[in-house]
């Protein structure tokens, strides 16, 4: 593939008006390369235009940003429907999984628009929080347009009313149809993927509205029921937390259960499972699972709840196991695509770049590279893009050449920048 194929596919996967095209794809080309840093800067440099125009493309077009991404994340999931397999390699009942996590963007000034300070376990971060909502089918990830986080202060400028993040994420499962993804499915093969941030009763009432299954880890202090105390006493009685119940109920007998480590066929990690069907507090009945390394039995426990009653515990934490996916994800995008890269004071500006960002992952796994396997490492791809870029000056005077009495006019060409020196 040369410089010049590389840029016509660019511009067939997203439509641009022609007098942002040079700007856009400039921009998402550089996000492709392989770089110390994707900084405007940067970007201008490699393009030829002024920093100026890629600041004001970022501000000024939010919304296109947003509408590419969509655009090119229902091309992708589209592609990838036609031949559409149960997750994990056939060994799970489902075939759609809707993964669920949040990723903090780090930046380096308090006077940015709509910074806000996050406590991230480790210590406080200054930045922007994204609530990423991914799709996997056939094992790979497609980045919807995320959920932006919007503090107080940001929420009393702009005349926004203010919402937690729990109830942006049941807004955004209520209105996600799935029908314009992967066209018509059974909602049974869909399940939904998220850590003990996200459980909360609405979110998991309204995936179990939705018709889907979902597979959450559960906060120890959530309280559940056993069937028998759920029929012998009042509503209000006899729940019990989590972690509590599966310390009082020893009878419940382990079982090892070995999982495959990266989706591969030799290497397997071994866990010990217990399961009980009981109820959570305000949501249904639905499948509790506790698990721990076998190797370390005295380790973390960890309490997993499936609304999927054929689905067994191995599947239950294998399904759960899926989520990791999403982490790559965040790493992905931060290591090799520059999603941190953005020195921009506006709020709107940084959507931007984030929607373009996506954009520019989901066009490294659709792009037909020669000599890199689809599946292959998203470091891979960039090196290959970075050497066809490399070699745009060449791949020119050949197309050139190739034209009829191109000779010619290379040799103008030769003579006008002679003279020019």
């Amino acid at each position: 593939m040369t410089y010049s194929e590389l840029n016509h596919w660019i511009k067939r996967q997203i439509p641009i008006p022609k007098r942002l095209q040079t700007v856009c794809f400039g921009l998402i080309l550089f996000l492709m390369m392989s770089t110390r840093k994707h900084s405007l800067k940067a970007a201008s440099q490699f393009s030829g235009l002024h920093i100026s125009q890629f600041s004001r493309f970022l501000l000024n077009h939010r919304n296109l940003a947003i509408a590419s991404l969509s655009q090119l994340s229902r091309k992708q999931s589209k592609v990838l429907a036609k031949r559409m397999r149960f997750l994990a390699n056939n060994k799970l009942p489902w075939k759609i999984a809707i993964i669920i996590d949040s990723t903090l963007q780090t930046r380096f000034s308090r006077h940015s628009d709509n910074v806000k300070r996050f406590n991230h376990g480790a210590g406080f971060v200054i930045g922007h929080q994204w609530t990423n909502i991914v799709l996997m089918i056939n094992d790979q990830v497609i980045p919807l347009p995320p959920i932006a986080f919007h503090s107080k202060r940001y929420c009393r400028s702009n005349k926004i009313q203010y919402e937690t993040e729990n109830v942006l994420v049941c807004k955004y499962l209520r209105e996600l149809n799935l029908e314009e993804y992967i066209g018509s499915h059974d909602p049974k093969r869909v399940v939904v993927l998220a850590d003990s941030g996200y459980d909360t009763k609405d979110i998991e009432k309204t995936i179990a509205l939705k018709k889907w299954h979902y597979i959450i880890a559960l906060k120890k202090k959530r309280t559940v029921k056993t069937l028998k105390l759920y029929d012998n006493t009042t509503k209000s009685k006899g729940w019990l937390q989590v972690a509590i119940l599966f310390k009082k109920y020893r009878c419940l007998k382990w079982s090892t259960v070995r999982v495959p480590v990266n989706s591969t066929r030799k290497k397997r990690m071994e866990f010990r499972v217990r399961q009980i069907t009981g109820y959570l507090r305000n949501v249904g009945k639905t499948q509790l699972i506790c698990s721990e390394f076998k190797k370390r039995p005295q380790g973390r426990k960890k309490y997993l709840a499936c609304n999927d009653f054929k689905a067994a515990p191995r599947q239950i934490l294998m399904g759960y196991r899926l989520r990791w996916a999403i982490e790559i994800f965040h790493k992905h995008i931060k290591m090799f695509l520059g999603f941190e890269d953005v020195a921009t004071k506006w709020f709107a500006a940084v959507e931007s770049h984030v929607h373009w960002v996506y954009c520019a992952y989901i066009l490294m796994n659709l792009c037909p590279i020669r000599g890199v396997d689809k599946n292959g490492s998203i470091a891979q791809k960039q090196e290959v893009i970075s050497h066809i870029v490399r070699l745009r000056k060449k791949s020119r005077v050949r197309q050139l050449l190739t034209r009829f009495n191109g000779v010619d006019v290379y040799k103008s060409e030769l003579q006008q920048a002679l003279a020019v020196a």
